[in-house]
């Protein structure tokens, strides 16, 4: 059985100990779209940011979770460790992330024909990948 996808885009889910920086950084720095904002079923509020066809959802709980990820981006650990937006403006944005004060891992550089990426990581440690294509 394959599974049938309804939808172009995928969701991201990122859990926060606190939210406001976080959208500081996602909404107010990279100018992503608020969707809206709604009451977790468990506690909490999930803020749904717009991402082309995505959301991603920032979630603070109201009861704070046990552990963090272990940080470090691609090398730190296993599983989801960064995850991409496609951009056309790479150079202005990695600029207005350093100015910001968001460390910048991996600054821009081609790594095949056409394309170009850079890493920034968000105030909580998650490492974003920016992507332009020519």
């Amino acid at each position: 059985m394959s599974v049938l996808i309804n939808k172009a885009a995928i969701d991201l889910g990122i859990i926060t100990r606190d939210a406001e920086p976080m959208l500081m950084f996602y909404r107010d720095l990279l100018g992503l779209e608020v969707e809206g904002v709604i009451p977790m079923p468990s506690g909490g509020t999930m803020h749904r940011l717009k991402v082309g066809e995505s959301i991603v959802k920032i979630v603070q709980l109201d009861r704070e979770p046990p552990a963090d990820a272990p940080p470090g981006g691609i090398p730190g650990a296993t599983g989801y460790r960064y995850w991409t937006i496609h951009i056309s403006n790479l150079a202005a944005v990695v600029q207005v992330c350093e100015q910001a004060g968001h460390k910048v891992i991996v600054p821009p550089k081609v790594i095949r024909p056409g394309v170009t990426i850079a890493m920034v990581v968000d105030p909580d440690g998650n490492w974003v990948e920016l992507l332009q294509a020519d």
